[in-house]
């Protein structure tokens, strides 16, 4: 199947991103300025990403709640209208994590729900009529950094004021949006939903204020210093919530969801393995499906691992023995030899969003 690409593929071209596919997408990994500049400007100032390769799902009306409240595993009644929420859909079998998911509650009887860009039809499929896909009549641009709101007032200052998990329908140059204070990277956030038609201008128009605009490849580097997961890595078949220490987004006190006996059986068993932070001194980094061990015994594997521009060490997150903790020594194979590291504590760095 040929690449989707996004509204702004044109501009992001003519500003000479490399473009790579991603989830059935064609997206910007960097641009001109490179991988680290646009890790460092996110991390220092403030970045644009267009991330409109996530899905986004519409459920409306008198049954939207309730719904979306036994497809999911977390409780939308912690949380109220103008309000956003991270949550799973799971595997009835064995509460693997078919995807993990946003879900804006905008009003009291409109959601948007955003998947992982390969998928929507499965998000779909979970909710039912009358959910619509929307994922094409929209551009999502992630603004991120510690300056974002100091920049966008300049432009958007209607956005600026829309605080962590928020979300608040807002206007931009006659462009009806929907904004809200997430974001994926463990800095200061805000995500905007803007047509399709206006998404070129806005993007030009945050460019103008300083943004600098990042590719996937400063995204990854970012949320793994974050310690946030990845789908299809921390994230996905034979992983569960539990293991991936994830367990705060299970509302085990709500009614029933998908998944939630083999959850709870996990739960009540106890889990064999769970999610870490490893970190590994120099630069070379870790790699994705590598074995970790410990004096010369196999306990688990690299689930992602890089280079740390911020640390300038290289990080792994991995799934490994529940005997292995924080501060135990490791080692990380590679195709010549072995890495020696340190359990660590997550998030590797400490950001405000964490």
């Amino acid at each position: 199947m040929t690449d989707r690409r996004s509204p702004l593929d044109e501009v992001h071209r003519a500003a000479g991103a490399r473009m790579v596919p991603f989830g059935g997408w064609e997206m910007p990994l960097q641009y001109a300025t490179g991988t680290l500049a646009e890790h460092r400007a996110c991390r220092g100032d403030a970045v644009v990403f267009d991330v409109s390769h996530l899905g986004a799902v519409v459920f409306e009306g008198p049954e939207a709640h309730d719904r979306i409240q036994s497809a999911f595993t977390n409780d939308l009644d912690r949380i109220a209208p103008g309000r956003a929420q991270y949550t799973h859909l799971l595997d009835d079998a064995d509460a693997s994590v078919l995807d993990d998911i946003i879900v804006w509650w905008v009003d009291p009887e409109t959601f948007i729900v955003m998947p992982n860009a390969s998928n929507t039809d499965r998000v779909i499929d979970a909710l039912g009529s009358p959910s619509r896909d929307v994922t094409t009549e929209r551009v999502v641009l992630a603004l991120q950094g510690p300056r974002v709101r100091e920049r966008i007032a300049a432009v958007f200052p209607e956005a600026a004021e829309v605080g962590r998990f928020r979300v608040a329908r807002l206007v931009w140059n006659g462009n009806a949006c929907i904004v809200a204070g997430t974001g994926y990277t463990g800095e200061d956030g805000i995500e905007v939903h803007v047509p399709a038609a206006g998404a070129a201008a806005l993007w030009a128009a945050v460019v103008d204020a300083g943004f600098t605009p990042a590719g996937l490849g400063a995204r990854d580097t970012l949320r793994l210093e974050a310690g946030l997961p990845l789908h299809g890595h921390e994230l996905g078949p034979g992983i569960t919530p539990l293991q991936a220490g994830l367990g705060w987004v299970v509302g085990w006190a709500k009614g029933d969801f998908r998944g939630r006996g083999a959850l709870e059986a996990e739960r009540d068993a106890g889990i064999a393995r769970h999610l870490v932070g490893i970190r590994v001194p120099g630069r070379r980094p870790p790699r994705a499906d590598r074995r970790v061990t410990v004096e010369g015994r196999d306990v688990g594997v690299v689930t992602s691992g890089n280079f740390s521009p911020s640390l300038e060490t290289g990080i792994a997150l991995a799934l490994v023995e529940v005997a292995v903790v924080v501060g135990d020594e490791v080692s990380i194979s590679t195709d010549r030899d072995m890495l020696d590291g340190v359990v660590v504590d997550l998030p590797f760095l400490d950001l405000p969003s964490s």
